[in-house]
């Protein structure tokens, strides 16, 4: 096992910045090009999950290979292992600048294979070079001195958080898509200057080779599979903690940008030479664990940021718990390439699980419970609290407390609804979970009983009732685009997805039933548009709605009329079309077609000019889509309606003012426009009708005009000034934000 870094001055400052210099810019280069190659990819691909998930997996693949070619290369004397990686790199400029290849889907292409190719052939050779930087050039570091290399790899981490931050919040926002390719070109070339230039001061004989430290035994494999585990746990946790954040406590725009941050700066810490940073925040991680496990379930919108900002800080201290021991038992030098095979491999099976697997096996993101289980099992550590790490540490009571213990914790969670009738069920729950929170707490150094207790607590705080709800049919559905849960009520029934509600139905009677509600109410933009198409269009028009959410729309439907949707999600037309669970196109539309896929394709598929009417209402959360409100976008949309056709978008949001987006597009392509902001009463509002903000487009003046006319709630749309329209090649949400 490796030593802390020490302090020889056999390797100065001079000869240890071009080092870490070479690992910061790979690493930078690496999270600049993820995102970057992920807006290239969206108008080509459109934005389903599953597109990107499997995009995840070859960037995880990639960061695999590049880290056991390291490996490999290991075995070449020093120099040729230079001069191997400089052809590779020479070989990979090929590429450049880095961007998709000419390439397009076919129809019933499968994302899960087409995708990958893509990536493969147009970024490969690229990605693989630069992902191997961090292993390779801290094995070369490791010739140049007696320092331990492994705290170079806090370098790399920081290195790809600043790239994480800096497309969102700089590159994005200033630079056009096209510019980005020739600059990250120029990264690449000083990234290799960098890579040479250290090549020339490796030893020239391989007899002038030393190692760090001295030779020993390889790694057992069982030592191997430790670091996979460790590694494993904080990569799955990063997946989890921002599909529940972003769904379950806050839908907004970038929030994925802080898990990511929070995983990277752990190893930052975790792997650096000073160690009592790390030292402090692990101890506070089991505390933050339990914690969290009390956000998971307490999800008060009035506490949604607090609970957001503990599941970050939470992913940080178990991502430093763990990472440290990863530091801790790091190998001799001469094994630091397969060290760091072994992280990428855990790191790609943490991804696997989370982003595949999970979504096929769970209705529920009990993924994340089940890896903040295996973090408990997985962190070192004493109890920071004296009298307690003592006990832990050897007292002949301490095999009796911990079966007792976790007995009594398994008892408290399968009995958390009533407690056997001890107590009444409103106050069982509350009682329990506070005994199961002072025995873990309490339990903190053993690993046993404090593994129980964390189970047992997040079984008794919630996960017993979401487990009963899985067991329900029909009320929890999850796909690789979310999980949606049905709610019934006294009056009413909710297709919620997380903090986004995507229809709510009036019980009661068939009128009820038939009402339309929250965004779609009759006064809203699309409410007034609906009823003036007869006069617009004719008893014949044809009705287009992009997003399908509970059907809410379809009873707007008139004999003579036809109509279509586009949804991408198949899981929300199954709840759609179930009338066990919504009745709008059973009762208004019931064989309506219903086109899947992501709508800006699926759209440009579609005959041009084979729409009066087109509603534009795909997103789906906070969160918006970008692709479906660019130049490029509006320019399907217009091929799709009809000369006088009308456009109705949706910009309803929370965090981001989308009105100017929208202005812009109309203005770059000669469109006419006017909003409609609806504001409902309090008896409208018992009617679950919500307010809304929908825009009215058209490139003939006289329909809108008309629609005025009929309706005089519209107002013209008034551009922002300055602020230009989004493209592909442009486009970014933070000029857009509510900040007050």
């Amino acid at each position: 096992m490796a030593t802390v870094a020490d302090d020889s001055k056999s390797a100065t400052g001079s000869a240890t910045w071009p080092f870490v210099a070479t690992i910061f810019v790979g690493s930078f280069l690496l999270f600049l090009v993820q995102p970057m190659v992920a807006r290239m990819a969206l108008p080509r691909l459109g934005g389903a999950p599953s597109v990107w998930n499997s995009a995840m997996l070859v960037y995880q693949a990639l960061l695999l290979a590049g880290y056991a070619y390291a490996h490999w290369l290991g075995r070449l004397a020093l120099r040729r292992q230079a001069a191997v990686h400089l052809i590779l790199f020479a070989l990979a400029a090929l590429a450049l600048p880095i961007g998709l290849i000419a390439a397009e889907p076919s129809v019933g292409a499968n994302p899960f294979l087409w995708v990958p190719w893509l990536l493969i052939i147009s970024i490969g050779p690229l990605f693989f070079v630069v992902s191997a930087q961090a292993p390779l050039i801290q094995r070369w570091y490791a010739h140049a001195g007696t320092r331990d290399p492994y705290p170079l790899y806090a370098a790399s981490n920081f290195g790809s958080f600043a790239g994480l931050l800096a497309y969102p919040l700089v590159v994005e926002p200033l630079i056009p898509i096209h510019e980005q390719r020739w600059l990250w070109s120029v990264g690449y070339a000083l990234l290799a200057l960098l890579v040479a230039w250290i090549a020339l001061k490796l030893p020239k004989h391989e007899a002038a080779l030393q190692s760090v430290q001295p030779a020993t035994p390889a790694p057992s494999w069982r030592q191997c599979a430790t670091w996979i585990i460790l590694a494993a746990v904080p990569s799955g946790l990063i997946l989890s903690t921002t599909l529940h954040i972003t769904t379950d406590l806050v839908a907004m725009p970038l929030l994925w940008v802080l898990p990511l941050g929070a995983y990277l700066l752990s190893f930052t810490i975790a792997f650096a030479a000073r160690r009592g940073p790390a030292e402090a925040i692990a101890k506070l991680a089991p505390l933050m664990l339990l914690l969290s496990g009390f956000a998971i379930y307490f999800n008060q919108n009035w506490l949604a940021l607090v609970f957001c900002a503990v599941a970050i800080v939470n992913l940080l201290t178990v991502g430093v718990s763990l990472h440290s021991r990863l530091f801790d038992s790091r190998p001799d030098a001469s094994h630091l390439t397969l060290f760091y095979l072994m992280l990428s491999v855990g790191g790609v099976l943490g991804g696997i699980f989370c982003a595949l697997v999970a979504p096929l096996i769970f209705d529920w993101t009990y993924e994340h419970l089940l890896l903040l289980v295996a973090a408990a099992w997985l962190m070192p550590g004493r109890s920071p609290f004296s009298r307690f790490a003592n006990l832990w540490d050897g007292d002949p009571l301490a095999k009796k407390l911990t079966v007792a213990g976790i007995i009594l914790v398994a008892v408290l969670a399968l009995g958390a609804k009533d407690l056997f009738g001890l107590v009444e069920p409103w106050q069982a729950t509350r009682v329990a979970v506070v005994a199961i929170l002072a025995i873990a707490i309490v339990a903190i150094g053993n690993r046993a009983l404090f593994t129980c207790a964390v189970a047992a607590f997040l079984l008794a705080a919630g996960g017993r009732d979401q487990l009963e709800l899985s067991a329900s049919p029909g009320k929890t559905t999850r796909s690789f685009f979310g999980i949606y849960s049905v709610r019934t009520g006294n009056d009413a029934r909710t297709l919620v997805h997380g903090t986004t509600m995507h229809g709510v139905q009036n019980l009661g009677s068939p009128e009820r039933e038939r009402m339309a509600t929250t965004y779609y109410a009759r006064q809203s933009g699309v409410g007034l548009a609906m009823q003036a198409a007869p006069a617009l269009f004719g008893p014949g028009a044809r009705i287009d709605v992009v997003g399908l959410g509970s059907g809410t729309l379809a009873c707007y439907a008139r004999p003579g009329e036809s109509w279509t949707f586009y949804e991408i999600d198949p899981a929300i037309v199954g709840i759609a079309r179930n009338p066990a669970q919504f009745t709008f196109l059973a009762r208004c539309l019931p064989n309506v077609p219903i086109v899947i896929g992501d709508a800006r394709l699926t759209l440009a598929r579609a005959p041009a000019g084979g729409a009066d009417l087109l509603v534009v209402d795909a997103f789906s959360s906070d969160a918006i889509p970008i692709h479906l409100l660019t130049r490029e976008a509006f320019a399907v949309y217009g091929r799709r309606l009809a000369p006088n056709g009308l456009l109705l978008v949706h910009i309803s949001n929370r965090f981001l003012d989308l009105q100017p987006v929208v202005a812009a597009d109309a203005a770059a392509q000669g469109w006419q426009a006017m909003e409609r902001w609806y504001t409902p009463s309090a008896e409208a509002l018992a009617l679950h009708e919500s307010q809304s903000q929908w825009i009215a487009l058209s490139r003939d003046p006289a329909m809108l005009k008309r629609l005025a006319t009929d309706f005089p709630s519209w107002t013209p749309l008034k551009p922002r000034p300055g602020f230009p329209a989004w493209s592909d090649d442009h486009a970014s949400v933070l000029p857009l934000f509510h900040w007050r």
